[in-house]
């Protein structure tokens, strides 16, 4: 029977009337997924580069939230054209892919998410669940649209390119990350520092102007606020472990005295 896939993390930026908001997945257990799907965020970010996620333990997370409307996307650990094929083949629709920082690195990064000729990913779909084991009609042929690629610029010299990551034929987003691009500038851990939001600022409106959705991530409440008012398209609030985490520690402040 012929099956159909989900819209793109892609698709439902175009197709949106606001920012969207959501959040990360790091404890790599699929019913904190279930959990945070059913929450009704936008998109989930299941993330391999700062998390024991592995492709078992992703894979049985893009199986649950598949049930709910929120948009799953993994953050490779690596652009690497393997790693990257084997996210692919287990299904996943939406990648994001670490440490960008020039046009040269963003055209790698497509190359690897499309088969030949236009590109150098390996061609598996008759054993892998991203084309349901050849059950999708037409899987190969129109690959490209199953898939949407987001590539992050964490860095001051991916700053000053963005502009040119951005404008590469097949990137179709850029996410910017505060952490990683305080420390390039010398400001480790200084995430709200003037200069990384300006960095920001400045990054959302080179990437704006190539007609490009553009993200962040601001577990910062008052910086989400100002990054929304600086028309971000899609941002992450917060992470399940980071809530587990500061979850707990109010218990133990209430009732251990």
């Amino acid at each position: 029977m012929p099956l159909r896939v989900a819209p793109t993390f892609r698709d439902r930026l175009a197709e949106a009337s606001r920012p969207l908001a959501g959040m990360w997945l790091c404890s790599g257990s699929p019913i904190v997924a279930e959990i945070c799907a059913g929450a009704g965020l936008d998109w989930l970010l299941i993330d391999m580069e700062h998390s024991p996620n592995s492709l078992e333990s992703v894979l049985g997370q893009l199986q649950v939230v598949a049930a709910y409307s929120s948009t799953p996307l993994v953050r490779v650990p690596i652009g690497d054209v393997v790693t990257i094929k084997r996210v692919l083949d287990l299904g996943a629709q939406n990648l994001l892919v670490p440490m960008i920082s020039s046009a040269d690195e963003a055209r790698a990064v497509v190359e690897a998410v499309r088969y030949p000729p236009r590109g150098r990913r390996g061609v598996g779909s008759a054993l892998s669940r991203s084309a349901r084991w050849n059950r999708v009609d037409g899987y190969l042929e129109n690959a490209d649209e199953h898939i949407s690629l987001f590539v992050q610029i964490e860095t001051a010299v991916a700053v000053d390119a963005a502009a040119d990551i951005a404008s590469v034929d097949g990137v179709d987003g850029v996410f910017v990350g505060p952490s990683d691009l305080a420390a390039s500038m010398g400001l480790l851990g200084q995430q709200t520092h003037p200069e990384v939001v300006a960095a920001v600022h400045r990054t959302f409106e080179a990437v704006r102007g190539t007609g490009k959705p553009v993200g962040v991530n601001a577990f910062d409440a008052t910086m989400a606020q100002r990054y929304l008012e600086a028309k971000a398209s899609f941002i992450l609030v917060g992470a399940d472990v980071a809530i587990l985490a500061r979850g707990s520690e109010s218990l133990q402040a209430r009732f251990i005295n």
